[in-house]
């Protein structure tokens, strides 16, 4: 994402709101007072202060920050998959999965897990012609644990003939999350 914009101030903080060390994961905030910042939830002061830990404002992203004061976007915060005990963010994911040459289009979502938390589940839409069989999915999840790590590769894996998309071509994760536990 890059720097801070001069006479605007944001840390990543935890989730009690303290900023944390260079490096470490946590969620973007901007301190108040900013000129540009939200104010309120009109008529609605619980939702207000939900938004808010002490003096941060909360931005549902979660990032790192380096010690030249780079930060780097991780994901949404309701996005992040909490998978034994890693936290992994689903569009490094996606990125790798569209690598693989059967893919045309990928998304990824956490789904409830007992023994894990959740589980990396990737819905996949498939190139034309393409067989999507369980050849196809070690496949998949061979070319993300080769790439990225044991911990990030998708446990279960739908095809699907499309994604759940917005106006603006982002993927609606809450569907997918939806369709995967129906």
């Amino acid at each position: 994402m890059g720097k801070a914009t001069p006479g605007h101030i944001l840390a990543i903080i935890d989730e009690n709101g303290v900023p944390v060390s260079d490096g470490t994961e946590g969620e973007i905030a901007v301190l108040q007072p900013d000129p540009v910042m939200f104010l309120n939830y009109w008529k609605r002061p619980d939702a207000t202060a939900e938004k808010f830990a002490d003096n941060w404002l909360r931005t549902g992203d979660m990032g790192t920050k380096d010690a030249d004061g780079f930060i780097r976007f991780v994901g949404r915060a309701d996005d992040v998959i909490t998978s034994a005990g890693y936290r992994i963010g689903p569009g490094e994911i996606e990125d790798c999965l569209l690598g693989h040459p059967a893919v045309l289009s990928a998304g990824v979502v956490g789904v409830p897990d007992v023994e894990r938390t959740e589980i990396v589940t990737a819905f996949i839409v498939p190139r034309v012609g393409v067989e999507t069989d369980a050849d196809l999915v070690a496949q998949l999840q061979h070319h993300v644990r080769t790439r990225l790590g044991g911990h990030q590769y998708p446990r279960r894996i739908i095809f699907a003939q499309s994604l759940p998309m917005t106006v603006s071509g982002k993927i609606i994760r809450r569907e997918l999350r939806q369709m995967a536990m129906s």
